[in-house]
């Protein structure tokens, strides 16, 4: 196995001191998410550096052992081919804006939510209130499903790689389409050029029904959106003259 590239290797690193820094510093776990996760602007956590931060952030053993396996994975390939420069370039821009696409998306549900809860009697005042002291009970119980949905979006951060990580597999399909994947369950290897776009047609289902094969708490929109920035960054690059090794089959 070729050993793993510089750029891949410091993200690696940060990810994973980051990650037992958490479980090792007194309430590390909490203060990191406070810090260091992606909250919706509205709530007093969010700052603009979130937008990077929360990349580097997990919220598990099996969170970060898929997303950093992707990374090493892919990672690597697209890095020697494109040098550690351009790669962590890709890498942040769609990490960044997998970031603003899954904020917009919330912005767009959390406007709709709270215009119904307006139109149901409650003055943005107590909207707020509600918000602050943790969600609460309605008055209405009609629209107590309403107010926790919204809820839900103004105290949930955001955290992890898998935007970046999309990006980078969308790459990897772009370079090297007939590259032959090993996937979980499937006994033979199947070309990428059908594993990808498989994988965000999964995505696109759960994020427009809320129905997930991956589980729950998936920031879906996000997973769309470094993938369409990784597209686009592509499609940008694509008229560059670069020598592409197609590699073999990777399991």
């Amino acid at each position: 196995m070729n050993r793993m590239s510089r750029a891949v290797a410091g993200l690696l690193i940060v990810n994973v001191v980051v990650f037992a820094a958490g479980f090792l510093l007194p309430h590390g776990q909490e203060r990191l998410i406070d810090l260091g996760a992606l909250w919706y602007p509205a709530n007093d956590h969010f700052k603009l550096w979130q937008v990077v931060s929360y990349l580097f952030l997990h919220g598990g053993f099996t969170h970060i052992l898929f997303n950093m396996f992707a990374l090493v994975s892919f990672g690597t390939i697209l890095e020697r081919e494109w040098g550690s420069g351009r790669f962590l370039i890709f890498y942040f821009v769609c990490g960044v804006g997998a970031a603003l696409v899954q904020l917009g998306i919330n912005w767009y549900q959390f406007a709709g939510l709270h215009q119904h809860l307006v139109t149901a009697g409650m003055t943005p005042s107590a909207i707020s209130a509600q918000l602050a002291a943790g969600g609460g009970e309605a008055v209405d119980p009609k629209v107590e499903p309403v107010l926790q949905a919204l809820y839900d979006i103004y105290a949930t951060p955001m955290l992890g790689a898998s935007g970046a990580i999309y990006g980078l597999l969308v790459a990897f399909g772009f370079l090297h389409p007939n590259a032959r994947l090993g996937i979980m369950f499937i006994p033979v290897p199947v070309a990428a050029k059908f594993v990808i776009p498989v994988l965000l047609l999964l995505d696109l289902l759960s994020g427009v029904t809320g129905f997930s094969l991956f589980g729950a708490g998936i920031a879906h929109f996000a997973h769309l959106g470094g993938a369409a920035i990784g597209f686009l960054l592509m499609l940008l690059w694509r008229n560059r003259h670069e020598v592409i090794v197609e590699p073999p089959a990777y399991r």
